[in-house]
């Protein structure tokens, strides 16, 4: 399920995407709704913005794969949020990576498929971590599998379950910060 992106795949989505945007606005443009057409560049503008922070907390693998994750087909459509512009302190980049990749695949398995179903990541610092926040809309058709995945015991991370029911999933996730000496 994990997918390696290469340079050449990397640019040819990021440039399909942008040709996308790009005919969006000219086709609103040329239908006179230059209202609708400002509205598109605005959140263009918030998407790059946030984009910048996601690649400033300094996160290589847990910003790739919140990057590329809406290019190949889920059951569900990602978005992120990042609060704060950097991280006052560094955090393990694999393990965040290697269980937000799981959490994902389980909630893509668990999810039901052909429905408009929604993830939403929003990421802030504390003063001893990281917290991120996944909002779930949609339809869980196995609460079994996400119940397994999400009452396991991590190491370096905390999860706690704020909802889990058919149609909405809440979770946080707590990361520390590294301690001294720790690479």
């Amino acid at each position: 399920m994990e997918k390696d992106w290469n340079m050449i795949e990397v640019l040819r989505h990021a440039r399909h995407d942008w040709l996308n945007k790009i005919q969006l606005i000219k086709g609103n443009l040329s239908l006179n709704k230059v209202d609708r057409a400002k509205e598109i560049i605005d959140e263009i503008v918030v998407e790059a913005q946030q984009e910048a922070k996601l690649t400033n907390l300094n996160l290589p693998e847990f910003a790739s794969l919140l990057f590329t994750y809406n290019w190949e087909n889920h059951s569900f459509q990602l978005e992120y949020e990042v609060l704060d512009d950097a991280m006052a302190g560094r955090l393990d980049d694999r393990i965040l990576s290697k269980w937000t990749g799981s959490f994902f695949a389980c909630l893509d398995s668990a999810a039901k498929t052909y429905h408009e179903n929604h993830l939403s990541v929003s990421i802030s610092q504390e003063k001893e971590g990281a917290r991120f926040f996944f909002d779930f809309s949609g339809i869980i058709t196995d609460m079994d599998r996400m119940e397994k995945f999400l009452n396991k015991e991590y190491a370096d991370i905390c999860v706690a379950v704020q909802e889990l029911a058919e149609q909405e999933l809440a979770l946080e996730l707590f990361m520390p910060f590294y301690s001294n000496g720790r690479e």
